[in-house]
Formats: structure tokens, C-alpha cells, sequence
């Protein structure tokens, strides 16, 4: 009002500047009185004998208004209530209204694709303009120079603009969304702790899953820094453990709701490893994290229900679960009863002697067969071993005799014949002999120079030759003979052979040689 009440002093100031125009204006339109057909009022004297003006022409009024009106830049807030905006215009025509007063308003193509505003009906917009007169119809509109969104609508705008993004993206596609596991253990609860958004949630796990671990992290909902704490809190439940995140707050205006609307807080929730499930405000609100959720609930109390069975649900659960058991187990009993009698009329169980009976006659006749030629077949076997026996024993002795004779003879002839070939090689051995100890000692006597000469040679060398002319030889425990006083450090034992023997000793000190030369 306050804008108005300035913007009107503005106007009457540029109409009594305008007032010296208004006697040219209205000879103006006086002189062409013909032209457009109306009569004016000729200047007379009043009381006091002053001259009042001439009337003006409508033509000349409109100027008149139209000239101080569009000096004047006003900036007014208002609701749209109709939009035409259609393919051809020059311009965009709309109407903005408050409880009080309505006003036609138009705004130009160039002006209205600059200003990156959609104008739709019922949002609350900010325009900056003029008013000025259409002439010809008699009709005043608001020139606007710009339009933008004001107060919750231009949030209203941002909010649509990110619900745009994220659905290009992909983050509120209903194929993504996850769903809530079956009888949660651990629940993670992001919220204020001071609401009553925290109590609710509680009161209605503790009543229909109180089995249910609750991991809360408290965090600010409202202000600045609310966006980034529901994101830290949403990644603290979930590495503590939480099969399922409720991020949820009470009630509240549109301004109050849009830490919710955060493109961080939304993309959070959208990498969030287990299912997110939110309960912001009441019924009518909708925000950005609801869209990317895994699941939306009108409220926390609806939320605490998504991720919590109640007692009637489990209860009918089992219930159903029990009479599907049984049902199952009833049906195959009646299948198993029905095999079992299809198989008990079988033509096997009913005769036991059906499946082998052929097996048995063909066994009790191989018997009577066997007990009849089995008999006489062992009578027969038994006379041809009586037969054999008494051939054995009747031809036995006969043979034996008959080779101790042959057995006898052959020892007389070998006896013989041996005592013959013995003298023969023992004369022939004898002849040998003698000629190999003729030949021998011509063969042996080149080499007896040689043998003399190699043993006496061998006989220096002899290490027993060297201890004879009265050297010894040192030897260590090991039988390494001794090179080195290294060998043979002081206290060490030592045996030291000479030509008679060997003598036991204790090394007390060692010199080298030549230390023994210079003394």
C-alpha cells in the first residue's frame, strides 16, 4: 500500500505538472469540433470573475490521463488469475488480482522470454511496469517491464526447475525405487530430536514392531545448514547398520520445507545403500526428497508404518502361511494315498508268487533233474577212480624196479668213465704245470730290475723312511696331518708320530718360524 499510496503522489504530481497543457490540448480539440462531433463549453465568468477552463474532448481526457499514468513506474505484487498466451500474439496478456481488486496487465514477447518466468495461474508474481490507456476502448492495463516469481512462488519455481533435472536424470524413475525389506531389525531415524515428529515415529515402532533397533540421528530440519546435516545424518544410520532410513519432520510452511527440497539432500538419499523412506509434513506436501525416495509417506507416522509389519498383518501373515502349509501337506498326502493305491492294485503286490513264479518252476525243475542224474553220475565217476587206483598200484611197483636196475647200472659206468677222465686231465694238468713254471721265470725276470728299482725309489719316499732318520709327524684329533700352526692353536691336543710310535700331546705354545730362525 505503501508502494501505491508513492506511486500516486507521483501521478498527481505529473498531472499538475500537465496542467499547463490542458487549455492548448483543449483548443486543440476545440477547432476541431466538427471533426469530431461534440460541442465544448465556452469560457464564462463565475461569481468572482474568473474564467473557467473548457471542457475536454474524451479523446483529449485520455491523452491527458494516459501521459501522467506512464510516467509513473510502479512495482506490485499480485496472484495470476488468467493467462492468454497464444501463437501470434505480439504479446502476453494476463491478469493479476489480491483480495480486493483485480488489474489487466501485458507484457511484450521479447520482455516475457527474457525474463525466464512461466506464468501460470494462482502463482504469486513480483511485476515492474506502468500503467497505461488503450484509447481506443477505453481500457487501462499495466505495462510490464519484468515479472518474477515472488516469495513462495519463485522458490516454487527453483523446486520445479531441480524436479525437472532429477527426472531427466533419471532419480525419480519408479523402476530405481527399492522396497522397504520385510520385518526390519534395525531402523535409522534422521530427524529433529526436539519435534514431535521423533516421538510419533517412536510410539508407533514401539507399538507394532518393537522388535525393531532404532538408530536416531538428530539433526537440524530447518535453516542454512539443515540440507547438509540430514545428509550426514542419512550416512551415520546407515554405516551404523540400518536396513531401512526414515528422514522425516512435522509440519510446516513451504519456507519451512526446503532444506527437503536440496539437490545435495536429494542425490544423498538417491545413493543411499539401503531403501529411504520419507514422512515430511502433512498430506498436500511434496517435496523434491519425497520424489527421489524409495517411498513416500504422508506423514512420520505413515512412515514408522511403511517400514514396521503391524500385529494383525503378522498375525494374518502366519495365519495364511499355516493354512498354506496345510493345504500343501493335505494335497500331498492325497497324492501320495492315490499313488499308493494305484500301485497296491498292481498285479505284483497282490499275488507274491506273480513275479518270480516263473523263476521258482523252472528251479523245482532243475532240481528233480539234478536228483535224478546226479546219482548215477557219481557212481559212474567213482568206478573210473576205482579203475585207475588199481592200475596205479598193479603198474607202481613194477616200474619202481624196474628204474632201481637202470639207476644201478648208471652208476657202475659213470663211476667208470670218471675215474678215466680223472687221470687223463690230472696227467694233463701235471704237463701244463711244468710248462708254466718254465715260462714264468723267463717272463718274470725282464721286470726284476725294474720292481728293484721302483721299490727302492719307493722306499725314499716313504713318509716311515723320513720318521726313521728321526722326523715325526704331527696329527690333529681329526687325523689331518699338521701344516700349520693354525692348525694347531695353543691348548689343542696334538698326536705326534715318531718311528716307534705315537706320543699324546698338548700344544702350550706356538712361534712362528721365523721367530724359531732368529732365535
Amino acid at each position: 500500500m505503501e508502494r501505491w499510496e508513492e506511486s500516486l503522489k507521483r501521478a498527481r504530481s505529473a498531472a499538475r505538472a500537465a496542467e499547463g497543457q490542458t487549455d492548448a490540448t483543449s483548443r486543440k480539440y476545440a477547432s476541431g469540433q466538427a471533426k469530431f462531433g461534440s460541442t465544448y463549453a465556452v469560457e464564462s465568468t463565475g461569481g468572482e470573475g474568473k474564467a473557467e477552463p473548457e471542457p475536454l474532448t474524451v479523446s483529449g481526457a485520455m491523452a491527458l490521463a494516459k501521459g501522467a499514468l506512464e510516467n509513473v513506474t510502479v512495482k506490485l505484487v499480485g496472484e495470476v488469475s488468467e493467462v492468454s498466451n497464444k501463437a501470434g500474439y505480439k504479446a502476453v496478456y494476463f491478469t493479476v488480482k489480491d483480495q480486493k481488486a483485480s488489474l489487466p496487465c501485458m507484457m511484450w514477447l521479447n520482455r516475457y522470454r527474457a525474463c525466464g518466468v512461466e506464468l501460470d495461474v494462482g502463482a504469486l508474481v513480483e511485476l515492474t511496469g506502468r500503467f497505461t490507456l488503450y484509447a481506443p476502448k477505453g481500457r487501462m492495463n499495466f505495462d510490464v517491464f519484468s515479472v518474477s516469481l515472488a516469495g513462495e512462488g519463485n522458490l516454487r519455481m527453483q523446486v520445479a526447475n531441480l524436479a525437472r533435472k532429477l527426472y531427466v536424470e533419471g532419480l525419480t524413475d519408479e523402476a530405481r525405487k527399492r522396497p522397504v525389506p520385510a520385518n526390519i531389525q534395525v531402523v535409522g531415524l534422521v530427524t529433529s530430536p526436539r519435534g514431535d515428529a521423533v516421538h510419533d515415529v517412536l510410539r508407533t515402532l514401539r507399538r507394532r514392531w518393537p522388535l525393531a533397533r532404532v538408530l536416531v540421528a538428530g539433526v537440524p530440519v530447518e535453516g542454512a545448514r539443515a540440507p547438509q546435516e540430514l545428509v550426514r545424518g542419512i550416512d551415520c544410520v546407515s554405516r551404523a547398520g540400518a536396513e531401512a532410513v526414515l528422514l522425516v519432520r512435522g509440519g510446516g510452511s513451504y519456507e519451512d520445507l526446503m532444506p527437503f527440497n536440496d539437490e545435495g539432500l536429494a542425490r544423498a538419499i538417491a545413493a543411499c545403500p539401503v531403501p529411504v523412506v520419507t514422512g515430511i509434513g502433512h498430506e498436500p506436501d511434496t517435496t523434491i526428497a519425497d520424489l527421489v525416495a524409495d517411498v513416500r509417506a504422508s506423514t512420520p507416522t505413515g512412515a514408522a508404518e511403511a517400514v514396521s509389519p503391524s500385529s494383525a498383518e503378522l498375525s494374518g501373515n502366519l495365519v495364511a502361511r499355516a493354512r498354506a502349509i496345510h493345504d500343501g501337506l493335505i494335497r500331498r498326502l492325497d497324492r501320495s494315498r492315490v499313488a499308493v493305491d494305484r500301485v497296491a492294485t498292481r498285479p505284483v503286490f497282490k499275488d507274491s508268487s506273480y513275479l518270480l513264479g516263473t523263476d521258482m518252476q523252472t528251479i523245482d525243475f532243475l532240481s528233480e533233474r539234478l536228483v535224478r542224474t546226479e546219482p548215477a553220475r557219481i557212481a559212474r565217476e567213482r568206478d573210473s577212480v576205482d579203475a585207475l587206483a588199481a592200475r596205479l598200484a598193479h603198474a607202481l611197483p613194477a616200474n619202481t624196479e624196474r628204474n632201481r636196475v637202470e639207476l644201478a647200472s648208471l652208476t657202475v659206468r659213470m663211476r667208470a668213465a670218471g675215474a678215466g677222465i680223472a687221470q687223463r686231465d690230472e696227467a694233463r694238468l701235471e704237463t701244463l704245470s711244468g710248462r708254466l713254471a718254465s715260462q714264468g721265470k723267463s717272463l718274470v725276470a725282464p721286470f726284476a730290475h725294474e720292481v728293484g728299482l721302483a721299490a727302492s725309489r719307493l722306499n725314499d719316499l716313504s713318509p716311515l723312511a723320513v720318521i726313521a732318520r728321526g722326523y715325526a709327524i704331527a696329527r690333529t684329533d681329526d687325523g689331518a696331518v699338521v701344516k700349520s700352526i693354525g692348525q694347531a692353536p695353543v691348548g689343542s691336543k696334538v698326536a705326534v708320530q715318531v718311528s716307534d710310535g705315537t706320543l699324546s700331546c698338548t700344544v702350550d705354545a706356538a712361534a712362528p718360524a721365523t721367530d724359531v730362525a732368529s732365535k
